[in-house]
């Protein structure tokens, strides 16, 4: 498995598709990625060099926010949006959906255990 700045990611499928294994890379960024370095999509990340691995690693820690970095920059953002006591802040602490999803019957999971609900009567 060839190690990107620090994560395996899978050798066997398409370089296009491994790279979104990392933490912030997605398909769009992926393929931008690979257009930069003059790689083939299509190529499966096991065919990588050296050299390639190299490249890809530079390019990475240079240009993008990936991996440490970017979920360290999101955990502060939901730090200080706790710290500032805003609703979504709120909605973090709480363990509730923060997005406006609704609450009635979904998000069962983000508030803890399962509740029973009783059954409708027939």
């Amino acid at each position: 498995m060839p190690r990107v700045i620090g994560i395996d990611i899978p050798d066997k499928k398409r370089l296009e598709i491994s790279l979104t294994y990392i933490y912030g890379v997605g398909r769009k960024l992926s393929n931008e990625i690979i257009a930069k370095l003059g790689l083939n999509p299509n190529m499966r990340a096991l065919t990588l060099t050296e050299d390639d691995i190299a490249r890809l690693n530079q390019l990475l820690q240079s240009e993008y926010m990936v991996e440490g970095d970017l979920r360290r920059q999101v955990q502060n953002n939901i730090k200080r949006l706790i710290s500032i006591h805003s609703y979504r802040g709120m909605r973090h602490r709480l363990g509730l959906p923060v997005r406006g999803q609704r609450t009635r019957t979904n998000s069962r999971t983000r508030k803890g255990r399962r509740k029973t609900i009783a059954n409708k009567k027939k």
